[in-house]
């Protein structure tokens, strides 16, 4: 069995927390926990700490939210920890290279995707959304660049019909939590040996944004079921009807007989929508200030009647 190391665990999403769970389970020492400031949050704007922080904090932990990494004393303080090794995961702060180079072995990132594809801020969306076969989690020993530090493990999923940004979220986050303990017990014991990523295939997922949420019915049926599946619940995917946003909040099935219809006509009284190439069936919407409902309850409150034409975004 590895020696236990002093770490320090960097985190703030609930993406992180199996991670550190998992790390502390394995009887690591944990010197301190580093997660971004507690924000507001809700209808009521109330300042709330984290997911890691709270997981942390009810473990007696020591918590630590700088606005940033690039403050000197910040990373003497950093420094003086004396780390065997700094465990990332979803952290959401650039780090500088002193803090990179502090640990003994290094900072080691807990990174949702196949390396090098899908480096940067929205990996798990970007697979779904470009119809990937599979995903993963690769442990990464960090570097100056965007995720391109070389890497120590890594683990795949399949992706099918049915996956949703919700569901592959939590089954990576599981999967990061185990490779990662098996990461740091290969480094510390000199079994695993890093290795560079490949040059070939990278490719760069890019902050998701409000704007994207907007369903675009010129779009082909199968680009907006992916997005339904990938975008939910943040930013959450709408159209417009009757002058309100009409959340899409469950995955869509394909439906054929579009054919002659223009994009956002209504093609039946199940609220079938002709797409740029297909149709597309929603399972469940909800209105602003309203439920969640599915199709059939949902029109029974708000009909939309087959001909209807749901407006499409406008062109630049």
């Amino acid at each position: 069995m590895t020696a236990p190391l002093r770490l320090a665990f960097m985190g703030t999403p609930d993406f992180a927390v199996p991670s550190l769970a998992a790390l502390i389970a394995a009887g690591h020492e944990i010197a301190a926990v580093y997660c971004q400031p507690p924000r507001p949050t809700g209808r009521g704007h109330q300042v709330k700490p984290s997911p890691v922080q709270d997981f942390a904090a009810a473990r007696g932990i020591v918590v630590r939210h700088p606005t940033g990494l690039r403050d000197p004393t910040i990373q003497h303080e950093f420094a003086a920890l004396a780390l065997d090794a700094a465990v990332v995961a979803a952290y959401g702060l650039i780090l500088p290279p002193p803090i990179l180079a502090a640990p003994r072995l290094g900072c080691i990132n807990i990174h949702a995707s196949l390396l090098p594809r899908w480096r940067g801020a929205a990996p798990i969306q970007r697979a779904i959304l470009a119809g990937d076969a599979e995903s993963g989690v690769t442990i990464m020993q960090m570097a100056a660049g965007l995720d391109t530090g070389p890497m120590l493990l890594a683990g795949r999923v399949p992706l099918d019909a049915d996956t949703t940004a919700t569901t592959l979220h939590e089954t990576l986050a599981e999967l990061g939590a185990r490779l990662v303990v098996e990461a740091l017990a290969g480094l510390a014991a000199g079994q695993i040996a890093p290795q560079p990523q490949s040059e070939e295939g990278v490719t760069y997922a890019a902050k998701l944004t409000r704007e994207e949420a907007r369903l675009d019915w010129r779009q082909p049926a199968v680009a907006l079921e992916r997005a339904v599946r990938a975008l939910n619940p943040w930013p959450g995917p709408w159209f417009e009807h009757g002058g309100e946003r009409i959340k899409l909040l469950a995955a869509a099935e394909l439906v054929a007989g579009a054919a002659a219809a223009a994009p956002g006509t209504v093609l039946d009284d199940g609220l079938a929508i002709a797409c740029g190439d297909g149709a597309l069936r929603p399972l469940a919407l909800q209105r602003p200030g309203r439920a969640p409902a599915e199709t059939g309850a949902f029109l029974r409150g708000f009909p939309i009647a087959a001909g209807t034409v749901l407006p499409c975004p406008a062109t630049a």
